[in-house]
This record gives structure tokens, sequence and C-alpha cells, in this order.
């Protein structure tokens, strides 16, 4: 795999988004915003509607955790937790994904190493590898 990279998330309906890979990351996170809990039911939208991949849609799930993370900037913060599949080489794999503010970054997923041990080996020196479509004028 390499640094970047574009995946699908069937389970989602969000296809096409774009990925970093960073093997120093110990969780994998997911642009969200308005994420709110809600007696006992986890509501959020994907991306924002500043991104060309945002769709108006609000998410719900009744299975996530909430745990304590450490941010890059040494931070620990309380984030929500779900599991779902990711697609990438033409194969499913589940993965755990924290829900976060990531609006300011250019890839709106982050792809951490408890997803990356054991499936994959990671070139930073090549991205897009698995994707096999036509990219034409992707924003990221």
């Amino acid at each position: 795999m390499g640094r970047s990279d574009i995946v699908n998330f069937p389970l989602l309906e969000l296809e096409e988004i774009p990925i970093k890979v960073d093997s120093g990351a110990y969780t994998s996170s997911f642009h969200c915003h308005s994420i709110v809990e809600k007696e006992h039911v986890l509501i959020c939208e994907f991306l924002d509607p500043l991104h060309h991949k945002y769709v108006e849609r609000k998410f719900t799930f009744d299975e996530y955790k909430q745990k304590n993370v450490k941010s890059s900037n040494g931070k620990i913060e309380k984030r929500f937790f779900i599991k779902t599949k990711i697609s990438i080489f033409k194969k499913r794999y589940s993965i755990d994904l924290s829900l976060t503010e990531r609006g300011s970054m250019r890839f709106p997923v982050l792809i951490g190493r408890k997803f990356l041990s054991r499936k994959f080996v990671v070139d930073t020196s090549k991205a897009n590898l698995s994707f096999d479509g036509i990219i034409v004028n992707i924003k990221i």
C-alpha cells in the first residue's frame, strides 16, 4: 500500500474516498461533523458540506464505543468509535474508525497501524496503488 489511496466504505455507501496511511497513528479515523449521542444512539454526518464527496445524510449507529485517544498534538480527547467495512485492493475488511473533526486536514480518512498490521506493507514512495478506476480532477 502507498502513502495514500482511494477506498470505498460499502456499508456507509461512501465511494472513492481519499485516505492517508499513517503507520505512526494507532487508530484509524474518519472526518465527521455534527456528532451527537442521543438516547444510546450515535448520530453523525460523514465529511462536511465543503467536501466534494459529501452526501447530506445523517448516519445512526446503535453499536459504538467511546474511548480516550491521544491525538498527534499530545492532547487526550474522548472519541466515538464504530465498526464498518472498508474495500481496498478488491477485498473487504472490517475496520474500527474513530469519528473526529478532520475538516482542516487534506485527507478525510486516516488509516492507522491497527488496521494495517498483518495485512499490508507500506511503501511511502507510492500512492493510489489499489484504485482501479479513472480519477478525473479529484480534489483532495
